[in-house]
């Protein structure tokens, strides 16, 4: 087939392409950085430079590429080390969860491509209420915090648009936290704030998370390519509290175990919607996509994977 990544130089884009170009799909990578072409061509993809935020660029490219399948890969995730601000660190994501949306939809319609995939998020935006693990048809967040209002909306956009689209069939994957080597929760910035015990328990630590290793990520967004309809959580087997995952990163990267402080300190220090995600958050469940997508997460639980990840960068450190 012939498929359209947008966002193809990001951290699951590359994995994604590499994945396509091996199963012999015929891949067209869109990058905004001219530099980063040259990735793309090196893993065998054709590269097109343009803003995915100017319509008639992303019309030209698309028109250009007649692609089967677009995969919607797009996010800016510079400069988001400090969640304090969290509206406004996702403000650029959430312009390419909107208008980017919108301007590929409308593409894709115009040049008859048979089926869209579009990236989403599983964690936080499920609403806090009732069992610790959700599935796709439990409800999203009709009250959170201020700060995440913003994002929770473009998420909603996208997902209905997506998810509600027939010409083409759209599929949307609700990824869990992201990590890999230098990435997501093995961010640099994140691990020294780890060591330095500058990312406390706070709480009682009590808020679900569920963690996804982008190979894993990759995988199932090459399979959504050619199966599924509807929204799917793509996540590991094992869910975990707060306390326990922050716990165990800490002993896997040699530092102490965090400081603990009371939720009343942190929403002073923080604010409520990082208070809310430490103590109240709902992870989700990966059967469907297990069962309609036929996926199965190399990566089952983030306990054997933080370790592999901490253990090959203390191996380099030594």
């Amino acid at each position: 087939m012939h498929i359209f990544v947008a966002g193809a130089t990001g951290a699951v884009g590359r994995r994604l392409v590499a994945r396509l170009v091996g199963s012999g799909h015929s891949v067209v990578g869109l990058t905004r950085t001219p530099a980063k072409a040259d990735i793309l061509r090196e893993l065998g993809a054709e590269p097109v430079v343009a803003d995915a935020l100017e319509e008639d660029a992303i019309y030209s490219a698309v028109t250009a590429a007649q692609p089967d399948v677009i995969v919607h890969e797009l996010t800016d995730l510079s400069g988001q080390s400090d969640l304090r601000k969290f509206d406004q660190a996702f403000a650029s994501s959430n312009q390419l969860r909107t208008r980017g949306t919108e301007y590929l939809l409308a593409a894709a319609r115009d040049c008859g491509v048979k089926r869209i995939v579009a990236q989403s998020y599983c964690g936080w935006p499920y609403a806090r209420i009732g069992g610790d693990v959700k599935s796709e048809d439990d409800p999203l967040d009709l009250n959170p915090p201020q700060e995440l209002r913003n994002t929770l909306n473009a998420l909603r956009y996208l997902e209905h648009v997506i998810s509600t689209s027939e010409a083409p069939e759209g599929v949307v994957l609700r990824y869990g936290a992201f990590y890999g080597p230098g990435t997501g929760i093995f961010d640099p910035a994140l691990i020294d704030q780890v060591r330095s015990r500058k990312m406390p328990v706070i709480g009682g630590g009590t808020g679900w998370w569920s963690f996804l290793h982008i190979d894993d990520a990759a995988e199932a967004t090459a399979l959504a390519v050619e199966r599924g309809r509807g929204i799917y959580n793509i996540v590991d087997d094992e869910p975990a509290m707060v306390l326990d995952w922050l716990t165990e990163l800490a002993s896997m990267t040699g530092a102490r175990p965090p400081y603990r402080i009371p939720a009343w300190l942190a929403r002073f220090a923080v604010g409520e919607h990082l208070v809310v995600m430490m103590t109240e958050l709902r992870a989700g469940s990966n059967v469907k996509a297990k069962e309609e997508l036929g996926w199965q997460p190399r990566h089952a639980t983030w306990r054997t994977g933080f370790a592999e990840i901490a253990k090959d960068d203390m191996r380099r450190a030594a």
